[in-house]
């Protein structure tokens, strides 16, 4: 039963534009199957048996004169009359005899007509179509002969059957045609607010849009547009408030590295030294995590150029970094980014990978419409279940790899931060060097 629900699931459509016209056709082609059933059962049967009877009724005439007289002048007079006032091709072969066989091709509807013939004549009869035209050819035997009747197709068939076939076929391609531009209408709106909150979630500028569409689509395209403000003047005041306090702190710093100058070289000296070193490193972090918030905006960037500065960077402060980029394969590694802020998150990754590995690889290639980043080195790792950890802001784990070594926990949440502002996504595996893999992930 699972396997029929899914396989069910699979053939119907998944967009909603597709789904809500499959709920307005599946309707309108059941209608039109049980009216055509009804049709066809009534009234097609009701009309052939009716267009029988009158056939058969005229034979039946013709058959009852030829009974009456024998005289060949006095027939062919009765087969000119029906043939002028019936519309039938007739014709007498004396001393014929019917072969005693089925017909070689017998008609639609052959029943009906079977039945009605058998009915009005009595006698031994075969038929069956003749000609490019369809007309129906009939043989009756009579005592002295074989009368032969040639009826048009229209005898037994009325255009009103096709004529109902093309009404309904016709209704409802216009009908389908009208519950597509509907529907189209109603998805467009949906369709922009999907893209709109995408490019939300990858940190690109979103203009208020207009309002379309049905009362429940402007109701969420309102509420996204509120959602949307609080989310700017929350990430807005965070890091005001964060880059003032961090500038702030500054002048006092600066005020009692002057007055340790001062004094004299001793133990308790260095120690106050080295304390007001840390709390320089931690304002330089917390203004680098409030920079990663900042106004900036996406353009369109070369991410190999910035992958080419970054480990340039690394290399002229002493690091062994090797940089792979794949530009032949599906594409260039162009794409909209925020480039002082994506450089500050490769900063931060290619840091981190020269703090605790030897050697420090970073490669970039283009898979269908995202870009993938891959920095490894040859350090001593991180425990698959420790690495979510190290993600979060001011955590510093207790192990021989202490990701922020010398810093304040905030350099592995900066870049998991900007790159989800880009709507992308960073996981920490293990490297085929033995150490340390961070992936990134970002559409293009």
């Amino acid at each position: 039963m699972n396997r029929v629900t899914r396989a069910i699931k699979q053939m119907l459509p998944q967009g909603l534009f597709g789904r809500s016209l499959l709920i307005i056709v599946m309707p309108l082609i059941l209608l039109q199957l049980i009216s055509a059933t009804v049709f066809y059962e009534r009234h097609w049967d009701n009309v052939a048996r009716r267009l029988a009877g009158v056939l058969a009724g005229d034979i039946g005439t013709v058959v009852d004169a030829f009974r009456e007289t024998t005289i060949p002048e006095s027939r062919e007079r009765v087969l000119t009359i029906a043939a002028l006032n019936m519309g039938l091709g007739l014709s007498f072969r004396e001393d014929a005899i019917l072969p005693n066989m089925a017909p070689e091709r017998m008609i639609e509807g052959d029943e009906i007509l079977l039945r009605t013939l058998t009915d009005s004549l009595r006698r031994p009869f075969t038929f069956e179509l003749t000609g490019e035209t369809g007309d129906i050819a009939i043989h009756v035997q009579l005592p002295d002969g074989v009368l032969d009747v040639l009826a048009p197709r229209k005898r037994l068939y009325t255009s009103t059957t096709y004529i109902f076939v093309m009404w309904m076929v016709g209704s409802s391609l216009v009908l389908f045609g009208v519950a597509m531009i509907f529907m189209r209408n109603q998805v467009r709106p949906i369709r922009r607010l999907a893209i709109a909150a995408d490019a939300l979630g990858k940190g690109r500028d979103v203009p208020t849009f207009k309002l379309q569409g049905a009362t429940e689509v402007r109701q969420a395209a309102t509420a996204f547009n509120l959602m949307r403000d609080r989310l700017l003047r929350q990430i807005s005041q965070r890091t005001e408030m964060l880059a003032g306090v961090s500038h702030d702190l500054r002048t006092p710093l600066t005020r009692m590295k002057l007055q340790l100058a001062m004094l004299k070289d001793g133990p308790d000296v260095a120690e106050l030294k080295a304390d007001v070193v840390e709390m320089e490193t931690m304002i330089d972090g917390y203004l680098a995590f409030a920079r990663g918030e900042g106004p900036e905006e996406p353009v369109r960037t070369d991410l190999g150029e910035l992958l080419a500065d970054a480990v340039s960077g690394a290399q002229r402060a002493g690091g062994t970094v090797e940089l792979a980029l794949d530009v032949h394969g599906e594409g260039d590694l162009s794409l909209p980014l925020r480039p002082a802020a994506f450089k500050r998150c490769l900063a931060n990754l290619i840091g981190n990978a020269m703090r605790y590995g030897q050697t420090v690889k970073v490669a970039a290639t283009r898979k269908g419409d995202s870009i993938e980043v891959t920095v490894d080195d040859d350090g001593p790792g991180i425990a698959p279940d420790r690495r979510e950890e190290v993600f979060r802001p001011f955590r510093r784990l207790e192990e021989s790899r202490n990701i922020e070594t010398g810093g304040v926990g905030l350099g592995l949440t900066i870049a998991r931060d900007v790159v989800h502002a880009h709507g992308g996504a960073i996981l920490l595996e293990d490297s085929p060097l033995g150490g340390l893999r961070a992936r990134l992930r970002l559409p293009v």
